[in-house]
């Protein structure tokens, strides 16, 4: 008997048992989307965490103030002011590793623009450090370091910010009171939206560092320095030089406390990425047993159908049907009902992961590979779960089966 006429056999006798048929697929499709499901929630999670690390910066080094003690208190991260515009100067110069670096001093303030206000957060920076941070102004100018050299009066605005400020008037070029002073509009960056964290990327301005020292927050330290080195395998390296160059320049020596720190926030995102495919893939582990269940549900009915068919088995053996075209006969069904059943499992397992991101807001990612490898498990189990029933049904005797009531 050729596939074809096979598989319009096994089509022809599943639909006689219509119910009976569509239930078994129901156990197929329920195992098959919550694969999907589960596995799009697991990558959706960790691509979005990925997606936190790359904007972080491009191979991110993060220097900031330390601790000091005071009267016994030690004051924690940043309770030591001893980062300066000469120290960002001697890493960019003396260590190899480092590409390119900006100043920070951060802090809050209340911006307005004609009868509008808002409250956010200032960013003194340097003019790299949006290519630090794989940033783009989408109009009007970057910080040049003649702002920076000049302490120019002069902003790049977040888009939130835009958006409170000016709705949708252009801002660019328009005056911002930023404090108690006033600040020109140059440029409007490209939206980021929110990290995984819910925090907003986009409500904060730029300002070059020496005018928030000058006219904003009035300290001639910085806050932090952000540094990019040449490749990610120079990033430690990058850490040691930095580390050995500002013991040397703040004069550190033997075990005395360091006054400065590099933190690796980095680390903690990759685990945060590792944490959520783990976590996806113990959900989808958990989902397969569904699939499991249905594969069993496959094996009962067809054994079923070989009780109740054993009349016909002996009849076709009879009249000449051989015991493979008998075995393929079972196992085509066996395999139509799990491909059937997968394929609308797919279907819901997609639907219900887009229903889950827009109405809870989680991130999901569905790939061509999972789709595949359901679809092979749909395939997989009617060869397992079928070949067992098919035996049975090829190996019964004509004579027997044709006596069976």
């Amino acid at each position: 008997m050729s596939p074809v006429l096979v598989i319009i056999a096994a089509v022809k006798a599943l639909y006689r048992n219509r119910l009976r048929t569509a239930l078994t697929m129901l156990g197929i499709m329920i195992g098959i989307a919550a694969v999907i499901c589960t596995v799009a929630l697991g990558a959706g999670s960790a691509d979005q965490i990925h997606t936190d690390l790359l904007n972080l910066g491009d191979n991110f080094v993060w220097v900031e103030n330390g601790s000091r003690t005071i009267a016994g208190v030690r004051t924690g991260a940043g309770g030591a002011p001893r980062l300066t515009g000469d120290d960002l100067d001697a890493i960019v110069n003396d260590v190899p590793e480092i590409t390119r670096c900006s100043a920070q001093v951060d802090g809050r303030v209340q911006v307005i623009a004609g009868n509008q206000n808002w409250n956010t957060t200032y960013r003194g920076v340097s003019p790299d450090y949006l290519r630090i941070r794989k940033w783009t102004v989408i109009e009007g100018d970057e910080l040049t370091d003649l702002d920076q050299q000049q302490h120019a009066k002069v902003a790049v605005l977040g888009h939130t910010v835009v958006n409170q400020l000016f709705a949708d008037d252009d801002p660019v070029n328009r005056t911002i009171r930023v404090g108690s002073e006033l600040f020109r509009v140059v440029g409007i960056l490209n939206s980021k939206g929110s990290s995984t964290t819910g925090q907003d990327q986009d409500d904060f301005i730029l300002i070059p560092y020496t005018s928030v020292q000058r006219y904003v927050k009035r300290q001639v330290w910085l806050d932090d320095i952000l540094c990019s080195a040449s490749s990610e395998g120079a990033i430690p390296t990058a850490r040691d030089q930095i580390t050995d160059l500002l013991r040397d320049r703040h004069h550190i020596v033997g075990d005395m406390p360091e006054d400065f720190n590099l933190p690796a926030p980095d680390d903690s995102i990759k685990m945060r990425e590792d944490a959520a495919r783990t976590m996806g893939a113990m959900l989808g582990s958990i989902a397969g047993v569904s699939l499991l269940v249905g594969g069993v549900g496959v094996m009962n009915i067809m054994l079923v159908s070989v009780t109740e068919r054993t009349r016909e088995i002996g009849l076709r053996m009879a009249v000449g049907g051989r015991e493979r075209d008998i075995r393929r006969q079972f196992i085509a069904e066996a395999v139509v009902l799990s491909l059937v059943g997968g394929g609308a499992g797919i279907g819901i397992g997609l639907v219900a992961a887009r229903a889950l991101a827009n109405a809870l807001g989680w991130p999901t990612l569905v790939s061509v590979d999972t789709i595949i490898i359901a679809t092979a498990f749909s395939t997989a189990t009617g060869l397992v779960f079928g070949y067992y029933p098919a035996r049975r049904a090829s190996a019964l005797d004509p004579i027997d089966a044709l006596r069976f009531e």
